[in-house]
C-alpha cells in the first residue's frame, strides 16, 4: 500500500474542492473518489462533534492508518499520489501527523481574505441546510459557545481566518520548497496558470487542461427547502445513485444542484470592517512570514 506523496491542505472555502476536482482529472495525479479523508487532523480520534450535520463528519472522518491507505489501493502508474483535507491547516495535530508519515510530502495551499471566506463558510452552512441562524453578526457571536459545546471546525468560521501560526507550523517541520501557498484571489481570477503552476510542482505535463467548468460548493441562501431536503435527505434514489454513480460524477452533479438552488449573498460592510480590523494584525504577520504584499485583502 502506498501513501499520498502530496496533500492540499486547505484553507476551507478557498477553492480547495474545485482544485481537487481539476487535479484528479490529471492522467498522471491519483486522488481517491472521497474527497476530505481529514486522516491527519484526527488519527486515533473517536470523533463525537455535535453540531447540526456533524454526525456526517464523525462518521466520514478517516481515524485508522489502514483505512487511510486503503483509499489508495487503485494507484497504478500515477506519479502524484495526493488527497484533500481543509481541515489539516486548521487543526494543529494535522501538521506533526503529515510530517510522521510523509516527511518528504509536497504541501499546497489557498489562502482567501479571512473575512470573505468565514463568510462564504456561513453562507455554504446556509445553503446545503445546517446553519440554523439566518444573519451573519449573530453566527460569529454564538461561534465561542459553539466551540465550546464541541461543534466541529466548520462552526469555526472566523478563527479559521488566522493564518499566521496555521502556516507557520509547516514551515517549521517541512523544506520552504515543499510548501506552495496561493491566493484565492489568483485562483479564482486565473485558476489555469495557478493549475499549471501545481502541475509543475508535482512534476506532471503542465501543459494538461482539465474541465474548469464546474462550480464547486456554491454558497447563499436556498431558494427552495423543500428541493434542499430532496438533495441533502436520504432516499431510495439516491442510495441507488451512490452505488451505481462514481463519487465525482455525484459530487459534480450535487454541486450543479446546489448551485441552482443558491440565491448569492454580499456580507454587510460593518461586518466586513470589524472582522477585518481584529484580522490585520495576523495578515501583517503573514506578510512577512510568507514574504508577500497582502494589502489586497485589507482593500476589499
Amino acid at each position: 500500500m502506498v501513501l499520498p506523496n502530496f496533500i492540499i491542505l486547505g484553507a476551507a472555502n478557498s477553492g480547495t474542492t474545485s482544485l481537487y476536482d481539476y487535479l484528479k482529472q490529471h492522467p498522471d495525479i491519483y486522488m481517491p473518489e472521497v474527497k476530505e479523508p481529514r486522516f491527519f487532523a484526527f488519527e486515533d480520534e473517536v470523533l463525537d462533534f455535535c453540531g447540526p450535520g456533524d454526525e456526517h463528519r464523525n462518521a466520514n472522518s478517516v481515524t485508522q492508518l489502514n483505512d487511510y491507505k486503503a483509499l489508495f489501493r487503485s494507484v497504478t502508474n500515477e506519479t502524484a499520489i495526493g488527497e484533500a483535507s481543509p481541515p489539516y491547516l486548521y487543526i494543529p495535530k494535522a501538521a506533526q501527523r503529515i510530517q510522521h508519515h510523509i516527511p518528504e510530502a509536497k504541501l499546497i495551499a489557498i489562502l482567501r481574505n479571512p473575512a470573505t471566506r468565514a463568510f462564504s463558510n456561513f453562507m455554504h452552512q446556509r445553503a446545503i441546510g445546517y446553519e440554523p441562524l439566518t444573519d451573519f453578526s449573530m453566527a460569529v457571536e454564538e461561534e465561542k459557545a459553539r466551540i465550546e459545546n464541541n461543534w466541529s471546525f466548520i462552526w469555526h468560521y472566523t478563527k479559521r481566518g488566522y493564518y499566521y501560526e496555521q502556516i507557520k507550523r509547516f514551515r517549521e517541520l517541512f523544506p520552504h520548497e515543499n510548501i506552495r501557498i496561493y491566493l484565492y484571489e489568483d485562483f479564482s481570477k486565473n485558476n489555469l496558470s495557478v493549475i499549471q503552476d501545481i502541475f509543475r510542482f508535482l512534476g506532471v505535463d503542465e501543459t494538461f487542461r482539465p474541465n474548469v467548468s464546474i462550480q464547486h460548493n456554491p454558497t447563499g441562501e436556498p431558494k427552495s427547502q423543500f428541493f434542499l431536503r430532496l438533495l441533502r435527505d436520504p432516499s431510495s434514489a439516491k442510495a441507488m445513485a451512490k452505488r451505481l454513480l462514481p463519487y465525482s460524477l455525484r459530487a459534480n452533479l450535487k454541486s450543479r444542484l446546489l448551485a441552482r438552488n443558491t440565491a448569492r449573498q454580499a456580507m454587510p460592510r460593518d461586518i466586513r470592517r470589524k472582522l477585518m480590523e481584529g484580522y490585520r494584525p495576523d495578515i501583517a504577520k503573514l506578510e512577512k512570514l510568507l514574504d508577500r504584499d497582502l494589502s489586497v485583502w485589507l482593500e476589499q
